[in-house]
């Protein structure tokens, strides 16, 4: 199998753990790591809600060596999260990532500033002329930086053919997706990004797997088995309660603060300690609507309730 077609099914992004004193827990990042392979997932990712824009460049290898490791250990795919403000960085990140036998890597834009397209073609194509492995073009505008447009994806797929894929969040995403498949004559992999509340319409539109949240990943490989199958009241019944999970997560501080919250309150974590400054904090009812959510998708996923 190349590595183009082991990035597929589901591919859960992982929390950074930290301890009281704000450095990376690697004890609870293993156990973490751990559990998240044992739900049956096809692999490990870092991403935004990895907080790597709050890692420093060594804390950011770090991670990366530690996800990869678990991830090979259980022979498992890797894709490690290598955008930065500017190529020089994310070169660096991308060399040592696939110098650590990670299997893809993903990408986002610069955040910082409004780049033309041929600035963003010449950021991507650096990062995948400089590796062997596959790079995933992340188009993260949903919740942070700009909109990547329909030609720069297309002219990454033309150029690139099967080394590049596409993890499309900026809104509406399955018109997005449906527009980049119809461009590249359905031959683009694209990866479904929006903490799973997405994946019934866009697999009916074409995605070959999911980069979700580790915190519900048992819920997603249900959901994820229950499309390709076409097990339709199965997935609705799980969509249901997942979106309205997702939808309180607006922010990349949401998504961390919330997925951190339900990692702690199924016992994979002990605490959930995050870098500042940050924009949400959970309130008590946030916290009581959240746990019935959750019970809600353990339910409709055939699962014991998470919160008691």
């Amino acid at each position: 199998m190349s590595l183009e077609a082991s990035i597929t099914g589901v591919l859960p992004v992982v929390h950074t753990p930290f301890t009281a004193e704000g450095d990376i827990d690697f004890d609870a990042l293993g156990q973490e790591l751990t559990w998240v392979m044992d739900q049956d997932v096809d692999g490990l990712t870092t991403g935004m809600v990895s907080e790597i824009l709050r890692l420093s460049g060594e804390e950011r290898r770090l991670l990366t060596e530690h996800v990869c490791a678990a991830a090979s250990k259980r022979d498992r795919t890797s894709v490690i999260s290598v955008g930065a403000e500017s190529l020089n960085v994310a070169l660096g990140h991308a060399i040592h990532a696939e110098s650590h036998g990670a299997t893809a890597l993903m990408a986002v834009p610069p955040v910082t500033v409004a780049l033309e397209d041929e600035a963003l073609y010449g950021y991507f194509s650096g990062i995948i002329t400089a590796t062997s492995i596959p790079l995933i073009v992340q188009d993260a505008s949903g919740y942070v930086g700009h909109s990547l447009s329909l030609p720069l994806q297309v002219r990454l797929f033309e150029e690139f053919g099967d080394r590049v894929l596409f993890k499309p969040e900026s809104p509406p995403v399955g018109q997005r997706l449906s527009k980049l498949l119809a461009a590249t004559g359905g031959r683009a992999r694209v990866l479904e990004g929006a903490g799973g509340a997405a994946i019934v319409d866009s697999y009916r539109r074409g995605i070959v797997g999911t980069i979700p949240g580790s915190e519900v990943c048992w819920a997603i490989r249900r959901l994820w088995d229950a499309v390709t199958v076409g097990d339709w009241d199965t997935a609705y019944a799980i969509s249901g309660p997942l979106n309205l999970l997702t939808a309180m997560q607006t922010t990349v501080d949401g998504y961390v603060a919330i997925e951190k919250y339900l990692l702690v309150r199924q016992g994979i974590l002990t605490d959930d300690y995050h870098r500042t400054p940050r924009s949400f904090v959970i309130d008590p009812d946030t916290a009581a609507e959240v746990d019935r959510l959750l019970n809600r998708i353990a339910l409709a996923a055939g699962q014991p309730e998470r919160v008691c």
